[in-house]
Protein backbone atom coordinates (compact mmCIF):
# COMPACT_ATOMS: atom_id res chain seq x y z
CA UNK A 1 0.00 0.00 0.00
CA UNK A 2 1.76 3.49 -1.46
CA UNK A 3 2.51 6.21 1.21
CA UNK A 4 0.27 9.39 0.64
CA UNK A 5 2.49 12.20 -0.39
CA UNK A 6 -0.20 14.51 -0.83
CA UNK A 7 1.31 18.12 0.36
CA UNK A 8 -0.15 19.50 3.85
CA UNK A 9 -3.64 22.04 3.15
CA UNK A 10 -1.21 24.83 4.89
CA UNK A 11 1.53 24.40 2.34
CA UNK A 12 -0.82 24.20 -0.98
CA UNK A 13 -2.60 27.49 0.47
CA UNK A 14 0.71 29.31 1.01
CA UNK A 15 2.11 28.48 -2.40
CA UNK A 16 -1.45 29.31 -4.19
CA UNK A 17 -1.33 32.94 -2.82
CA UNK A 18 2.18 33.26 -4.44
CA UNK A 19 1.32 32.58 -7.72
CA UNK A 20 1.65 34.69 -10.12
CA UNK A 21 -2.38 35.91 -11.18
CA UNK A 22 -4.16 35.93 -14.13
CA UNK A 23 -4.50 39.13 -16.51
CA UNK A 24 -8.31 38.06 -16.00
CA UNK A 25 -7.90 38.56 -12.40
CA UNK A 26 -6.02 41.38 -12.47
CA UNK A 27 -8.43 43.43 -14.63
CA UNK A 28 -11.35 42.27 -11.94
CA UNK A 29 -9.63 43.81 -8.71
CA UNK A 30 -8.66 46.60 -11.06
CA UNK A 31 -11.80 47.41 -13.23
CA UNK A 32 -10.16 47.48 -16.13
CA UNK A 33 -9.98 45.55 -19.48
CA UNK A 34 -5.96 46.03 -20.50
CA UNK A 35 -6.39 44.98 -23.90
CA UNK A 36 -9.05 48.07 -24.30
CA UNK A 37 -6.43 49.83 -23.35
CA UNK A 38 -4.36 51.69 -25.91
CA UNK A 39 -0.62 51.28 -25.05
CA UNK A 40 0.19 55.48 -24.36
CA UNK A 41 -2.83 55.77 -21.92
CA UNK A 42 -1.61 52.63 -19.14
CA UNK A 43 0.25 54.76 -17.06
CA UNK A 44 -2.44 57.24 -17.31
CA UNK A 45 -4.66 54.15 -15.46
CA UNK A 46 -1.35 53.83 -13.19
CA UNK A 47 -1.32 57.76 -12.32
CA UNK A 48 -5.32 57.91 -11.00
CA UNK A 49 -4.92 54.82 -8.72
CA UNK A 50 -1.77 57.06 -6.94
CA UNK A 51 -4.64 60.05 -7.02
CA UNK A 52 -7.14 57.85 -5.50
CA UNK A 53 -4.43 56.68 -2.80
CA UNK A 54 -3.06 60.26 -2.26
CA UNK A 55 -6.36 61.49 -1.80
CA UNK A 56 -7.01 58.69 1.26
CA UNK A 57 -3.88 60.01 2.68
CA UNK A 58 -5.15 63.87 2.26
CA UNK A 59 -8.22 62.89 3.72
CA UNK A 60 -6.43 61.31 6.68
CA UNK A 61 -4.03 63.51 7.75
CA UNK A 62 -7.39 66.06 7.26
CA UNK A 63 -9.42 64.19 9.97
CA UNK A 64 -5.90 63.87 12.40
CA UNK A 65 -5.69 67.98 11.97
CA UNK A 66 -9.37 68.10 13.09
CA UNK A 67 -9.26 66.24 15.41
CA UNK A 68 -6.14 68.03 17.06
CA UNK A 69 -7.85 71.02 16.86
CA UNK A 70 -11.17 69.93 18.34
CA UNK A 71 -9.14 68.72 21.62
CA UNK A 72 -7.43 71.99 21.47
CA UNK A 73 -10.64 73.99 21.51
CA UNK A 74 -12.35 71.37 24.54
CA UNK A 75 -8.92 72.23 25.86
CA UNK A 76 -9.50 76.11 25.90
CA UNK A 77 -12.92 75.50 26.81
CA UNK A 78 -12.12 73.42 30.00
CA UNK A 79 -9.33 75.73 30.85
CA UNK A 80 -11.91 78.82 30.54
CA UNK A 81 -14.14 76.85 33.30
CA UNK A 82 -11.53 76.14 35.11
CA UNK A 83 -10.24 79.55 35.67
CA UNK A 84 -13.88 81.22 36.12
CA UNK A 85 -13.89 79.38 39.48
CA UNK A 86 -10.20 79.98 40.11
CA UNK A 87 -10.70 83.32 40.59
CA UNK A 88 -10.35 84.79 43.94
CA UNK A 89 -13.11 87.74 44.10
CA UNK A 90 -13.16 87.75 48.40
CA UNK A 91 -10.25 90.16 49.01
CA UNK A 92 -11.19 92.97 47.32
CA UNK A 93 -13.72 95.87 47.17
CA UNK A 94 -16.41 96.02 44.97
CA UNK A 95 -15.38 97.28 41.36
CA UNK A 96 -16.81 100.48 40.16
CA UNK A 97 -18.68 100.04 36.33
CA UNK A 98 -17.32 101.80 33.74
CA UNK A 99 -19.50 104.86 32.68
CA UNK A 100 -17.97 106.24 29.60
CA UNK A 101 -15.63 105.27 26.95
CA UNK A 102 -12.77 104.69 29.16
CA UNK A 103 -11.96 101.87 31.43
CA UNK A 104 -9.68 102.05 34.10
CA UNK A 105 -7.89 98.60 35.76
CA UNK A 106 -5.45 99.35 38.41
CA UNK A 107 -2.67 96.35 38.44
CA UNK A 108 -0.70 95.85 41.98
CA UNK A 109 2.16 94.34 41.93
CA UNK A 110 2.70 92.80 45.43
CA UNK A 111 5.88 92.22 47.33
CA UNK A 112 6.32 89.10 49.60
CA UNK A 113 6.35 91.18 52.37
CA UNK A 114 8.28 88.88 54.73
CA UNK A 115 9.53 85.91 53.58
CA UNK A 116 8.47 84.31 57.12
CA UNK A 117 5.28 85.61 57.18
CA UNK A 118 3.76 85.37 53.27
CA UNK A 119 0.22 85.23 54.86
CA UNK A 120 -0.16 87.97 56.44
CA UNK A 121 -0.70 90.68 53.62
CA UNK A 122 -1.12 93.89 56.07
CA UNK A 123 3.12 94.18 55.83
CA UNK A 124 2.95 93.82 52.13
CA UNK A 125 3.86 96.72 49.91
CA UNK A 126 3.14 97.32 46.37
CA UNK A 127 6.72 96.89 44.23
CA UNK A 128 5.09 97.70 41.20
CA UNK A 129 1.92 100.07 40.37
CA UNK A 130 0.23 100.39 36.85
CA UNK A 131 -3.07 101.62 35.77
CA UNK A 132 -4.68 100.24 32.43
CA UNK A 133 -6.67 102.96 30.56
CA UNK A 134 -8.46 101.57 27.63
CA UNK A 135 -10.66 103.09 25.65
CA UNK A 136 -13.54 101.64 23.78
CA UNK A 137 -14.32 104.66 21.42
CA UNK A 138 -10.69 104.82 19.40
CA UNK A 139 -9.74 100.76 20.47
CA UNK A 140 -6.10 102.08 21.98
CA UNK A 141 -4.94 101.27 25.28
CA UNK A 142 -2.80 103.19 27.79
CA UNK A 143 -0.43 101.58 30.54
CA UNK A 144 0.62 104.19 33.05
CA UNK A 145 3.55 103.29 35.69
CA UNK A 146 3.27 105.29 39.02
CA UNK A 147 7.12 105.37 40.57
CA UNK A 148 6.78 103.42 44.23
CA UNK A 149 8.51 106.70 45.91
CA UNK A 150 5.50 109.24 44.67
CA UNK A 151 4.90 111.20 47.55
CA UNK A 152 1.39 110.68 48.87
CA UNK A 153 0.10 113.65 51.69
CA UNK A 154 -3.41 113.14 53.71
CA UNK A 155 -4.73 111.93 56.69
CA UNK A 156 -2.46 109.08 56.91
CA UNK A 157 0.44 111.35 57.02
CA UNK A 158 2.98 111.51 54.73
CA UNK A 159 4.59 108.21 52.98
CA UNK A 160 5.64 106.94 49.67
CA UNK A 161 2.65 105.76 47.40
CA UNK A 162 4.06 101.58 47.69
CA UNK A 163 2.77 101.91 51.21
CA UNK A 164 -0.31 103.16 50.68
CA UNK A 165 -2.00 99.32 50.66
CA UNK A 166 -0.47 98.76 54.21
CA UNK A 167 -2.58 102.42 55.07
CA UNK A 168 -5.45 101.25 53.86
CA UNK A 169 -6.06 98.34 51.85
CA UNK A 170 -7.37 98.19 48.37
CA UNK A 171 -9.87 101.59 49.15
CA UNK A 172 -6.82 103.62 50.26
CA UNK A 173 -4.67 102.43 47.36
CA UNK A 174 -7.90 103.59 44.84
CA UNK A 175 -8.48 106.63 46.34
CA UNK A 176 -4.78 107.95 46.64
CA UNK A 177 -4.64 106.96 42.77
CA UNK A 178 -7.96 108.91 41.87
CA UNK A 179 -7.13 111.90 43.34
CA UNK A 180 -4.07 112.02 41.79
CA UNK A 181 -5.09 111.10 38.06
CA UNK A 182 -8.95 112.77 38.18
CA UNK A 183 -10.40 109.49 36.98
CA UNK A 184 -12.50 106.39 38.44
CA UNK A 185 -10.20 103.33 39.11
CA UNK A 186 -12.94 100.55 38.20
CA UNK A 187 -11.34 97.59 38.68
CA UNK A 188 -8.28 96.70 40.85
CA UNK A 189 -5.86 93.10 40.29
CA UNK A 190 -3.44 92.16 42.56
CA UNK A 191 -1.15 89.65 41.43
CA UNK A 192 2.24 88.70 43.24
CA UNK A 193 5.45 87.68 41.81
CA UNK A 194 4.37 83.94 41.75
CA UNK A 195 1.75 84.66 39.06
CA UNK A 196 4.27 86.67 37.43
CA UNK A 197 7.07 83.83 37.31
CA UNK A 198 4.09 81.21 36.22
CA UNK A 199 2.84 83.72 33.35
CA UNK A 200 6.64 84.27 31.85
CA UNK A 201 7.03 80.37 32.52
CA UNK A 202 3.56 79.62 30.73
CA UNK A 203 4.69 81.86 27.49
CA UNK A 204 8.15 80.19 26.83
CA UNK A 205 9.87 83.04 28.41
CA UNK A 206 11.42 85.95 27.21
CA UNK A 207 14.73 87.11 25.38
CA UNK A 208 16.70 90.30 26.82
CA UNK A 209 19.79 91.83 26.13
CA UNK A 210 21.93 92.90 29.59
CA UNK A 211 22.95 96.40 28.91
CA UNK A 212 24.39 96.91 32.31
CA UNK A 213 25.94 94.45 35.05
CA UNK A 214 22.87 93.83 37.94
CA UNK A 215 24.13 91.86 40.61
CA UNK A 216 22.03 92.49 44.30
CA UNK A 217 20.79 90.53 47.03
CA UNK A 218 18.41 90.98 49.51
CA UNK A 219 17.53 88.13 51.80
CA UNK A 220 14.65 89.44 53.62
CA UNK A 221 13.10 89.15 50.46
CA UNK A 222 14.61 86.05 49.30
CA UNK A 223 15.67 87.91 46.25
CA UNK A 224 19.13 87.67 44.19
CA UNK A 225 20.05 88.95 41.14
CA UNK A 226 22.70 88.40 38.99
CA UNK A 227 23.51 89.10 34.99
CA UNK A 228 26.79 89.88 33.10
CA UNK A 229 26.34 92.89 31.25
CA UNK A 230 26.78 92.35 27.24
CA UNK A 231 25.36 89.11 27.33
CA UNK A 232 21.47 87.60 25.65
CA UNK A 233 19.70 85.71 28.20
CA UNK A 234 16.51 83.52 28.20
CA UNK A 235 14.25 84.76 30.68
CA UNK A 236 11.97 82.18 32.07
CA UNK A 237 9.44 83.22 35.13
CA UNK A 238 12.60 83.21 38.54
CA UNK A 239 15.03 85.08 36.18
CA UNK A 240 12.40 87.86 34.46
CA UNK A 241 11.30 88.37 37.97
CA UNK A 242 14.88 89.48 38.54
CA UNK A 243 15.14 91.56 35.81
CA UNK A 244 12.05 93.26 36.76
CA UNK A 245 13.03 94.35 39.99
CA UNK A 246 16.23 95.08 39.78
CA UNK A 247 17.22 98.66 40.47
CA UNK A 248 20.82 99.06 41.78
CA UNK A 249 23.76 96.79 42.72
CA UNK A 250 25.28 95.95 46.44
CA UNK A 251 27.94 98.51 46.03
CA UNK A 252 25.31 100.93 45.36
CA UNK A 253 25.70 101.45 41.42
CA UNK A 254 23.06 101.03 39.05
CA UNK A 255 20.23 103.14 37.31
CA UNK A 256 21.05 106.80 37.85
CA UNK A 257 17.57 107.92 38.31
CA UNK A 258 16.11 104.89 40.49
CA UNK A 259 13.09 104.13 40.25
CA UNK A 260 11.87 105.99 37.77
CA UNK A 261 14.70 104.19 34.99
CA UNK A 262 13.61 100.76 36.72
CA UNK A 263 9.98 101.47 35.12
CA UNK A 264 12.09 102.37 31.70
CA UNK A 265 13.13 98.78 31.82
CA UNK A 266 9.82 97.54 32.68
CA UNK A 267 8.21 99.46 30.34
CA UNK A 268 10.29 97.30 27.07
CA UNK A 269 10.18 93.94 29.10
CA UNK A 270 6.21 94.55 29.04
CA UNK A 271 6.60 95.18 24.89
CA UNK A 272 7.92 92.09 24.67
CA UNK A 273 5.56 90.22 26.35
CA UNK A 274 2.45 91.90 24.32
CA UNK A 275 4.64 91.33 21.10
CA UNK A 276 5.34 87.66 21.92
CA UNK A 277 1.20 86.98 22.90
CA UNK A 278 0.18 88.52 19.50
CA UNK A 279 1.82 85.35 18.38
CA UNK A 280 -0.57 82.73 16.84
CA UNK A 281 1.39 79.82 18.63
CA UNK A 282 -0.05 81.61 22.09
CA UNK A 283 -3.69 79.69 21.92
CA UNK A 284 -1.70 76.48 22.85
CA UNK A 285 0.03 78.12 26.07
CA UNK A 286 -3.90 79.41 26.55
CA UNK A 287 -4.03 76.89 29.65
CA UNK A 288 -1.10 77.19 31.51
CA UNK A 289 -1.30 81.16 31.11
CA UNK A 290 -4.94 80.68 32.40
CA UNK A 291 -3.59 78.77 35.63
CA UNK A 292 -1.03 80.44 36.40
CA UNK A 293 -2.94 83.80 36.44
CA UNK A 294 -5.78 82.94 38.31
CA UNK A 295 -3.87 80.61 41.11
CA UNK A 296 -2.09 83.89 42.37
CA UNK A 297 -3.88 86.67 41.40
CA UNK A 298 -7.13 88.74 43.28
CA UNK A 299 -9.22 91.07 41.80
CA UNK A 300 -12.92 92.39 41.66
CA UNK A 301 -12.97 92.07 37.93
CA UNK A 302 -14.94 89.31 36.78
CA UNK A 303 -13.53 86.22 34.89
CA UNK A 304 -15.58 86.98 31.91
CA UNK A 305 -14.59 91.29 32.35
CA UNK A 306 -11.01 89.67 32.36
CA UNK A 307 -11.08 87.45 29.46
CA UNK A 308 -12.98 90.31 27.30
CA UNK A 309 -10.48 93.17 27.92
CA UNK A 310 -7.36 90.42 27.70
CA UNK A 311 -8.43 89.87 24.32
CA UNK A 312 -8.93 93.43 23.46
CA UNK A 313 -4.83 94.47 24.83
CA UNK A 314 -3.30 91.71 22.73
CA UNK A 315 -5.26 92.92 19.51
CA UNK A 316 -4.32 96.30 19.59
CA UNK A 317 -1.86 96.20 17.34
CA UNK A 318 0.21 99.63 17.65
CA UNK A 319 -2.26 101.18 19.58
CA UNK A 320 -0.63 100.73 22.94
CA UNK A 321 1.48 103.31 24.44
CA UNK A 322 3.41 103.04 27.92
CA UNK A 323 3.81 106.51 29.95
CA UNK A 324 5.22 107.55 33.46
CA UNK A 325 4.01 109.67 36.04
CA UNK A 326 5.94 112.98 36.13
CA UNK A 327 7.53 114.89 39.20
CA UNK A 328 9.85 116.13 40.63
CA UNK A 329 12.10 114.98 43.13
CA UNK A 330 12.27 116.49 46.96
CA UNK A 331 13.69 115.06 49.83
CA UNK A 332 12.05 115.12 53.09
CA UNK A 333 12.96 114.24 56.34
CA UNK A 334 15.81 112.60 55.30
CA UNK A 335 13.61 110.55 52.62
CA UNK A 336 13.49 110.92 48.76
CA UNK A 337 10.28 111.56 47.47
CA UNK A 338 8.75 111.90 43.73
CA UNK A 339 5.93 115.04 44.08
CA UNK A 340 3.44 114.62 41.56
CA UNK A 341 2.85 117.97 39.89
CA UNK A 342 -1.06 117.85 37.57
CA UNK A 343 0.61 120.97 35.37
CA UNK A 344 3.51 118.75 34.39
CA UNK A 345 1.25 115.81 33.61
CA UNK A 346 -1.13 117.98 31.92
CA UNK A 347 -1.51 116.16 28.71
CA UNK A 348 -0.81 112.55 30.06
CA UNK A 349 -4.12 113.46 32.35
CA UNK A 350 -5.70 114.62 29.29
CA UNK A 351 -5.61 111.38 27.41
CA UNK A 352 -6.77 109.51 29.99
CA UNK A 353 -9.88 111.58 28.74
CA UNK A 354 -9.39 111.74 25.36
CA UNK A 355 -7.36 107.78 24.57
CA UNK A 356 -5.20 109.79 22.35
CA UNK A 357 -2.28 107.01 22.03
CA UNK A 358 0.87 107.20 19.32
CA UNK A 359 1.02 104.25 17.31
CA UNK A 360 4.36 102.44 17.00
CA UNK A 361 3.80 103.20 12.98
CA UNK A 362 3.37 106.80 13.51
CA UNK A 363 6.83 106.73 16.18
CA UNK A 364 9.08 104.46 13.83
CA UNK A 365 8.08 107.00 10.45
CA UNK A 366 8.23 110.01 11.53
CA UNK A 367 11.71 111.96 11.89
CA UNK A 368 12.61 114.44 14.84
CA UNK A 369 15.99 116.97 14.57
CA UNK A 370 16.79 118.18 18.66
CA UNK A 371 18.60 121.08 18.47
CA UNK A 372 20.59 122.50 22.07
CA UNK A 373 19.58 126.08 21.88
CA UNK A 374 22.00 126.25 25.53
CA UNK A 375 25.39 126.45 26.18
CA UNK A 376 25.34 123.37 28.36
CA UNK A 377 26.70 120.39 26.00
CA UNK A 378 24.83 117.41 25.86
CA UNK A 379 21.51 118.79 26.43
CA UNK A 380 19.95 117.55 23.18
CA UNK A 381 21.64 114.26 23.76
CA UNK A 382 19.39 113.85 26.62
CA UNK A 383 16.51 114.63 24.88
CA UNK A 384 16.99 111.89 21.96
CA UNK A 385 17.43 109.35 25.28
CA UNK A 386 14.13 110.82 26.77
CA UNK A 387 12.22 109.82 23.63
CA UNK A 388 13.90 106.86 22.43
CA UNK A 389 12.78 105.28 25.89
CA UNK A 390 8.92 106.34 24.45
CA UNK A 391 10.04 104.35 21.06
CA UNK A 392 10.85 107.23 18.74
CA UNK A 393 13.97 105.80 16.75
CA UNK A 394 14.57 108.47 13.67
CA UNK A 395 16.02 111.29 15.73
CA UNK A 396 18.88 113.56 14.94
CA UNK A 397 20.43 116.29 17.14
CA UNK A 398 22.72 119.45 16.47
CA UNK A 399 22.77 123.37 17.79
CA UNK A 400 20.64 126.29 17.68
CA UNK A 401 21.05 129.72 18.45
CA UNK A 402 20.62 130.37 21.90
CA UNK A 403 17.04 130.28 23.30
CA UNK A 404 15.81 131.26 26.30
CA UNK A 405 12.51 129.08 26.19
CA UNK A 406 12.05 125.39 24.91
CA UNK A 407 10.45 124.84 22.22
CA UNK A 408 8.22 122.21 19.98
CA UNK A 409 7.46 122.86 15.73
CA UNK A 410 5.38 120.61 13.81
CA UNK A 411 2.84 120.74 11.53
CA UNK A 412 1.27 117.52 12.72
CA UNK A 413 -1.73 117.68 15.11
CA UNK A 414 -1.27 113.77 15.83
CA UNK A 415 2.04 114.41 16.83
CA UNK A 416 1.47 117.40 18.42
CA UNK A 417 -0.74 115.79 21.11
CA UNK A 418 1.59 112.50 21.49
CA UNK A 419 4.87 114.77 22.19
CA UNK A 420 3.03 117.07 24.37
CA UNK A 421 1.67 114.32 26.74
CA UNK A 422 5.40 113.19 26.36
CA UNK A 423 7.18 115.91 27.13
CA UNK A 424 4.96 117.95 29.40
CA UNK A 425 7.17 119.83 30.74
CA UNK A 426 7.53 122.35 27.19
CA UNK A 427 4.75 123.88 27.08
CA UNK A 428 5.55 126.06 23.77
CA UNK A 429 4.36 124.85 20.20
CA UNK A 430 4.90 126.22 16.76
CA UNK A 431 4.30 125.11 13.23
CA UNK A 432 7.57 123.85 11.46
CA UNK A 433 9.76 126.15 9.88
CA UNK A 434 9.81 126.25 6.10
CA UNK A 435 13.48 126.21 5.58
CA UNK A 436 15.00 123.78 2.97
CA UNK A 437 17.24 122.33 5.69
CA UNK A 438 13.96 120.76 8.25
CA UNK A 439 12.10 119.29 5.55
CA UNK A 440 13.20 115.98 5.94
CA UNK A 441 12.13 116.52 9.53
CA UNK A 442 8.64 116.21 10.88
CA UNK A 443 9.24 117.53 14.09
CA UNK A 444 11.65 120.34 15.23
CA UNK A 445 12.42 120.78 19.39
CA UNK A 446 14.83 123.31 20.46
CA UNK A 447 15.91 123.32 23.79
CA UNK A 448 16.16 126.57 25.71
CA UNK A 449 17.45 127.74 28.85
CA UNK A 450 14.39 126.58 30.90
CA UNK A 451 15.37 122.78 30.14
CA UNK A 452 17.95 122.97 32.83
CA UNK A 453 15.01 123.27 35.25
CA UNK A 454 13.39 120.19 34.26
CA UNK A 455 13.65 118.18 37.31
CA UNK A 456 14.82 120.32 39.58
Amino acid sequence: MGTDRREPEAIRRKRKRRAPRSLEDIERSRHVKFKDVPEGKKQKVSLKNKRKKNKSIVKKIVLGISICITIMILSAILSLIGFFFKINNENTIKATAPAGDSVNILVLGMDIGDVNQAENNDIKRTDTMMMINYNKESKSAQVISIPRDTLVNDNSGTYKINAAYQNGGDQKVKTVVENMLSVTVNYIVKIDYAAFRGFIDAIGGIEVDIKRNMIYDDDAQDLHINFKEGTTVQLDGQKAEEYFRWRKNNDGSGLANGDLDRINNQHEFLQKIVDKCKSPSIIFKLSKILNSVAENMDTNMSSFNMINYGLKFVTLKDKLEMKTIQGDPKTISGQSYLVFNKNSNKELLQSLQSGAVATTSSKSESRILILNGTKIISQAAQAKTALEVFGWSKIDTGNADPHEKSVIQTDDKDIKKILASQISEITKFEGKPTDSEYNDYDVVIIIGNDYKKLGE
